[in-house]
């Protein structure tokens, strides 16, 4: 049987969590079952050059505003010409054009709906137009049951019509011998003070304000050193508070990395403050890395971790009991390589690519057999009716 061809959609192909698991989905799925293709709308990124490495064919439909009728009619005409199985979309700007494109086009191609994410912030709008889409759709994959729980309640679809699966990751090689002392000193962390590390936007669900609250009330000189990974809308009110409560040598504001996961390898550990979070790619890329987490107990954070057997939790927005976490797991280097094996061992077994790519495949097998299955009894209809004339 030939390859079934697939279609995967994504808005834009910025650097983000979703995109990288496009990028993981399109390069690791078995090339014999499947013919896998990406289309996307905006803002394009590495991540592109590296599916047309892998030999994945990309194609970009630009998209110039919020109503666009040359993109639609392009698109349709991709939809229409490149005679596709199924299309995997995972936003819904994706999926409400893709629906739009394939009525245009005179297709009825099985959607692979998304959840990736609790959507807290989106508006009555939003979940209008989600619902409308989960309503058309012949599957839909979450990839947190905190996601396809705030589906079910906010959705109007049934738990059962869910897939969960989880985000996959790529597990690093270990850093070189030397190249772990050399990094910290690169970053200026302190000799002799244990080193924590946050990936990730300065934006406002990130509830850093909380993790510097929690750093302030440990007493100066026992302070961990804290790295802030990444930019934001934030940074000057961040490094505000830095400066009044007098935490300029606790904390240092990196900007943009595009090296995490050395930045996670060199860290002894990983702290995430979020008020609210789907499936954290940080945290499981901390997880991968061998770096132990401390995470607030929100959205799908306790999926991924077992609260003292891989990684420390905390209550939302709670810095006193932050505060005596990161004490902890700076106190203690045994803890921290406990946490670190065990949850690098969980990970190796649950949040694989390879598991990910499984899981996902066999949604869509399930959705082409029950569209064959569709197909044969409205053409036995269609016989008998024919008969009966």
């Amino acid at each position: 049987m030939a390859p079934r061809k697939l279609l995967v959609v994504s808005d834009e192909m910025e650097v983000g969590g979703s995109q990288r698991q496009v990028v993981h989905l399109l390069r690791d799925i078995d090339r014999s079952q499947w013919q896998p293709e990406l289309v996307f709308f905006r803002n394009a990124s590495f991540l592109v050059d590296d599916l047309h490495a892998h030999g994945v064919t990309v194609h970009h439909v630009p998209k110039r505003g919020r109503l666009d009728l040359r993109f639609l009619l392009a698109y349709a005409t991709l939809l229409r010409r490149g005679r596709y199985d199924l299309v995997h979309a995972f936003s819904l700007t994706a999926e409400l054009w893709t629906l739009l494109a394939s009525r245009l086009a005179g297709k009825q191609l099985p959607l692979v709906a998304s959840i990736r994410g609790l959507y807290l912030a989106e508006s009555e709008r939003f979940w209008q137009l989600k619902r409308f889409v989960l309503a058309r759709s012949t599957a839909v994959i979450a990839n947190a049951r905190a996601g396809a729980a705030a589906a079910v309640e906010r959705g109007n679809i049934p738990l059962s019509s869910i897939d969960v699966v989880p985000n996959g990751m790529r597990f690093p090689e270990s850093l070189l011998p030397g190249q772990r002392e050399h990094l910290r000193t690169e970053l200026g962390a302190p000799e002799n003070r244990p080193f924590g590390l946050f990936v990730g936007r300065l934006v406002k669900e990130k509830n850093l304000p909380c993790l510097l609250r929690a750093l302030g009330e440990i007493p100066t000189g026992h302070r961990p050193w804290i790295a802030l990974a990444g930019d934001g809308p934030l940074r000057g009110e961040l490094e505000s508070i830095c400066r009044e409560a007098g935490l300029d040598a606790d904390v240092s504001f990196l900007g943009e990395r595009n090296d995490a996961t050395r930045l996670m390898q060199a860290a002894d550990f990983l702290t995430l403050p979020s008020s609210y979070e789907g499936m954290s790619n940080v945290v499981m890329e901390a997880m991968a890395a061998g770096c132990p987490v401390v995470a607030s107990d929100v959205g799908g954070n306790p999926e991924l971790i077992d609260d003292g057997a891989t990684g420390l939790l905390f209550p939302d927005d709670d810095s006193s009991v932050l505060s005596d976490r990161l004490q902890e797991i700076s106190n203690d280097a045994g803890l921290r390589e406990r946490l670190a094996q065990k949850a690098l061992h969980e990970a190796r077994r649950r949040y694989s690519v390879a598991q990910m790519v499984k899981s996902t495949t066999a949604v869509y097998a399930r959705c082409l057999d029950a569209k064959h299955a569709s197909d044969i009894n409205a053409s036995a209809l269609a016989d008998s009716r024919g008969d009966k004339a």
